[in-house]
């Protein structure tokens, strides 16, 4: 076995102190995942001895250990002293037999691949890199497309010196970790040929919530820098770990379309080299890649999470010649990872809202009021920044560290959810929006803003102090209950936020909101965009479906993600998703609304809910949303997805609506298929065992059916104060279809705020023997609590 140099198949992750945590992965994926079908590309380790030989051999020691003790002492600038000692190393000569091994290894490895010589990546491998504990994820230099030997022998020594870059002296001291102990060996690799096609990472867990069950992917075109640099706003989808090992299912739960502004490709001017190009609009207008390539990358992001036991982040990348896909470097995850389920859930609000000045994707959930600072170069901070600012910049890479861990927020132009600036973000635990697009134009230094992460998985920079409150959910000694608790989401995010709280499934998972805020458009825009009248509507439509050829199926796909988003994070509990009970004054606030809504002067009591789909004035929407939900259910696997139906006033309107169903291929009872139905009009009470006849559960709408039972406008002020569900008209009702439904063997829950604000509602819900109450997120510790009290009361 070589001192200098060891090939990837030689090593694992024993071998960290050898080869750097780097080249320990890859070896240990050559040797135990290669057979077992995920592609590594192959190649070799500079190792750390060879580092220490180099330096000891140049007589650098005395000289980085007075620098270090200088920077210690104060007696130099981090600059000055970084700079000094990456320029010693750079200028130093390589040792005739370190040198001769690298040339050497080099020739072996262009001669596997066929030629004479072979582009590589010369890759930095510190031995405290990549560790369960903390990442030093860029914190030394990588060089893509090096060609020949000479190239690589620079790009070695020029990652030797990375080892004293002022962002990797910083991170060390941040750490922790003592700047004379770490060594640095190098990993030379075939590149991959992505850029010609994509690259990107991986994440085998939520970034921002810890959600374990699904691996979130980053994609754009080209070299995988742009997207590990955060040069990118990319491309991201999230594949659902729990149904990957049915090889028919596509479980891509998430997928969205990303600016991938510019790429990254070998450089035509200068051989072995690269060079940043702006991405061709029908490049930026197109996924790169298809649900079966995004399933692939997660299953193996899956085994190799199994196989390390632990969550992992991975580098990926799609040859373009081949079409194949490769996994060019894994290590632990360094943050979510870390973060045990713990007594408490720390939650943020805000208690105002104002103008949104900018928005992104959310990093972390919190909420920063602070000072804007647009700068461009990390070299300005230094007479300009101050402690408690928010940091607003294009972008940020590993030179950015220092200033980020004094900011109180950050916002950038470009990134996604892997890039570096959310990556660093959230080891600081300093809340972050990335992607922005715009951050730095629309945003001044000196503003006042407010930073919200805390809306969902979109994050807003709204204008002056917006006032907000932090609390914790305490998660400790929660009761168990015979009574089912459920969850009320509106978003997958939401679902994935809460995914610690004990639950047994969602009661109510709203369709329209997901329409609202994830589609925005009407869908018979969609299907009749050709019809559509008005030109900025168009516009706003063809922006909106960018990345869709065919507009209904921008509805479909959307839409059942979304879904089966929700149905993941709870899975395998049951999910019941609503279908869409809008009223038409709010269709008509979708775009393109209103050239197909009617105007109505009571839309709560109008056209709404079950009466919509059998209409030939919506029955093209509603199928749909039937397209989706089997997709959700068939395609995507979310079979825990239950639809049901709302406002349904008749037995004969529910007839309609199931036939309507069954055109679309949701048949009640194939393939396990139950449909609920809303008990929140009198009729359904009324004739309660006609409905149960027809449907597999009730869900109670207390605030519909207490609206109709005491005929008052449930957003009417003046009579807010007749308007609760506690009345004794409302709880005869309540309490008879409860009756109802135990009698017929008919599941039923309640939905809805008031078991939250009122134990005493909660307790007689138990006491009338319901099956299940689903409350909002925040509450449903406490519920369990009341009903636990009422459980042990009846009992």
């Amino acid at each position: 076995m070589s001192r200098f140099i060891l090939w990837f198949d030689e090593v694992g992750n024993e071998d960290v102190e050898l080869v750097g945590g780097k080249c320990a992965s890859l070896g240990e994926m050559v040797q135990n995942l290669v057979p077992r079908g995920i592609r590594v590309p192959m190649g070799f380790a500079v190792t750390a001895e060879a580092y220490r030989h180099f330096v000891r051999s140049a007589g650098l020691e005395p000289v980085i250990t007075e620098h270090i003790v200088m920077l210690q002492a104060g007696e130099l600038t981090l600059k000055e002293a970084g700079r000094k000692l990456r320029t010693a190393i750079v200028q130093a000569p390589w040792p005739a037999e370190l040198e001769a091994e690298v040339r050497a290894a080099y020739a072996e490895l262009s001669r596997r691949d066929g030629r004479d010589a072979t582009d590589v990546a010369v890759r930095s491998s510190a031995t405290a890199e990549d560790l369960p504990d903390a990442s030093f994820a860029g914190q030394q230099d990588t060089y893509l497309n090096m060609l020949g030997t000479d190239a690589v022998l620079d790009a070695t020594r020029r990652c030797f010196a990375s080892l004293f870059t002022d962002r990797a002296i910083t991170y060390r001291r941040h750490q922790g970790f003592d700047h004379l102990s770490i060594a640095l060996a190098v990993a030379v690799q075939k590149m991959v040929r992505s850029d010609l096609a994509c690259a990107g990472t991986m994440f085998t867990l939520d970034t921002e919530t810890g959600f374990p069950h699904v691996v979130v992917i980053d994609s754009s075109w080209g070299l995988g820098e742009s997207v590990v640099g955060g040069h990118v706003t990319p491309d991201e989808y999230r594949v659902f770990k729990g149904v990957l090992d049915d090889p028919a299912l596509l479980p891509v739960i998430e997928k969205r379309l990303g600016a991938k502004q510019t790429k990254l490709i070998y450089g035509e001017a200068v051989e072995g080299h690269t060079e940043r190009v702006r991405t061709p609009k029908a490049d930026r207008d197109a996924f790169t890649l298809t649900d079966a390539e995004a399933t692939e990358l997660a299953r193996w992001a899956a085994q190799i999470e199994t196989y390390y036991g632990r969550p992992m982040d991975i580098e990926w990348a799609r040859d373009g010649i081949t079409g194949e896909l490769f996994i060019t470097q894994a290590r632990p995850e360094t943050v979510q990872s870390r973060r045990t389920a713990g007594a408490t859930l720390q939650t943020w609000s805000l208690e105002e809202t104002g103008e949104v000045l900018v928005e992104g994707v959310a990093v972390g959930h919190g909420i920063a009021v602070g000072t804007a600072r647009v700068l461009y170069d990390p070299a300005d901070a230094a007479n300009h920044f101050h402690d408690g600012e928010v940091l607003v910049t294009p972008m940020t890479d590993p030179d950015w560290v220092p200033l980020m861990e004094r900011a109180a927020a950050i916002v950038t132009d470009a990134g996604g959810r892997t890039s570096h600036a959310a990556i660093i973000s959230r080891e600081l635990g300093v809340p972050a929006i990335v992607g922005c697009g715009d951050a730095t134009r629309k945003l001044e230094t000196g503003d006042t803003v407010t930073v919200s992460c805390a809306e969902g998985d979109r994050g807003h920079v709204y204008d002056g102090a917006l006032a907000f409150k932090t609390t914790g959910v305490d998660m400790d000694d929660v009761p168990e209950t015979k009574t089912k608790i459920l969850m009320i989401a509106g978003s997958p995010q939401t679902a994935y936020r809460w995914w610690r709280v004990p639950c047994e499934g969602v009661g109510l998972a709203r369709m329209e909101f997901i329409i609202n805020n994830v589609i925005r458009v009407h869908p018979l825009a969609l299907l009749h965009y050709d019809q559509v009248i008005d030109d900025d509507t168009r516009r706003q439509i063809e922006k909106i479906t960018r990345g869709y050829a065919d507009k209904p199926t921008y509805f479909v796909d959307k839409l059942s993600r979304a879904m089966a988003g929700i149905a993941a994070a709870q899975w395998p509990h049951p999910v019941i998703v609503r279908m869409s009970d809008f009223k038409s004054n709010e269709y008509a606030d979708l775009i393109g609304g209103r050239q197909f809504e009617p105007v109505e002067h009571n839309p709560m009591l109008g056209f709404r809910g079950a009466s919509r789909y059998y209409s030939d004035k919506y029955r093209e929407g509603f199928a749909l949303e039937c397209r989706a939900l089997r997709k959700a259910r068939e395609e995507i696997g979310m079979t825990n997805l239950i639809p049901m139906i709302p406002f349904c006033r008749t037995p004969g309107e529910a007839d309609k609506v199931l036939a309507e169903m069954g055109k679309h291929g949701l048949e009640r009872g194939k393939d396990g298929l139950q449909v609920y139905v809303m008990v929140e009009v009198p009729s359904n009470v009324i004739l309660a065992e006609d409905f149960a006849e027809r449907f597999d559960g009730f869900s109670i709408g207390s605030n519909d059916l207490t609206q109709l039972v005491l005929g008052i406008d449930r957003d009417s002020g003046d009579l807010a104060h007749l308007f609760d569900a506690r009345d004794e008209a409302v709880k005869r009702m309540i309490r008879s279809v409860i009756e109802v439904a135990n009698r017929t063997g008919t599941k039923i829950g309640i939905c809805g705020q008031a078991p939250s604000d009122h134990p005493e509602f909660a307790e007689f819900l138990v006491e009338c023997g319901i099956d299940s109450i689903a409350v909002n997120p925040d509450s449903l510790v406490e519920v369990r609590r009341h009903v636990a009290a009422a459980e042990a009361r009846k009992a």
